[in-house]
């Protein structure tokens, strides 16, 4: 599993990015916003989700790890592919999505190309109760952030196999008792919350998550 890149950006057209690591280049999927933010002979590092199809095995780059929940989160949805969360990245910010799924509104979803009204719906219902939607002030500026850790990892341990209930009741508990929680890499809030349901879980649900990518 490639989680995150780091070296220098040797090519950039549109959305595709080519990164050099010690000599090999890695083509790496980017969304609009991000590529406008990047720039050639830089040096980059970028969070990563490496999606593997019979025929293709691709990599899509984000710039933390809050966007890159987000596309895991976006790929549960019926009808989204890894373009389609990579395009709904690529025109609207976390806040905005959290914002219109909270307000259960899809027409800001309608407008990204490619996401069609039924798809459109479907991401509201799906990802209902599962972002927290910034208020505008500055105490929910403040407290948002827990709000967007749990969501990167409740999709890292779904992703590792875990029930989806499951992984909100963890990740919620392990979060609220980090008072530092959205300073805290996620590696290690992922280590708690494994601890927490268990080593012999945790090993076989990390076996099954392992076993499923080779």
């Amino acid at each position: 599993m490639i989680a995150s890149l780091r070296g220098t950006l040797v090519a950039l057209t549109g959305t595709r990015a080519v990164i050099d690591v010690s000599g090999v280049g890695y083509a790496v999927a980017v969304t609009e916003r991000h590529a406008r933010d990047l720039r050639t002979g830089d040096t980059v590092r970028v969070h990563t989700a490496l999606v593997v199809r019979e025929d293709d095995m691709s990599l899509f780059g984000f710039a933390d790890e809050v966007e890159l929940g987000l596309f895991e989160l976006l790929r549960t949805v019926s009808g989204v592919g890894p373009k389609s969360a990579l395009g709904v990245l690529g025109a609207m910010t976390p806040d905005a999505i959290a914002r219109a799924i909270a307000d259960d509104d899809d027409a800001p979803f309608r407008a990204v190309s490619g996401i069609g009204p039924k798809t459109a719906k479907l991401i509201v219902v799906t990802l209902a109760g599962k972002l927290v939607a910034p208020a505008g002030s500055a105490a929910a500026d403040a407290s948002r952030a827990p709000a967007v850790v749990t969501t990167s990892l409740v999709a890292a341990l779904t992703g590792l196999g875990w029930p989806e209930r499951t992984a909100l009741d963890v990740a919620a508990q392990v979060v609220d008792a980090d008072p530092d929680a959205s300073t805290t890499a996620l590696s290690v809030l992922l280590r708690r919350a494994l601890a927490q349901l268990g080593p012999a879980r945790a090993r076989s649900a990390a076996d099954s998550a392992d076993g499923s990518r080779s």
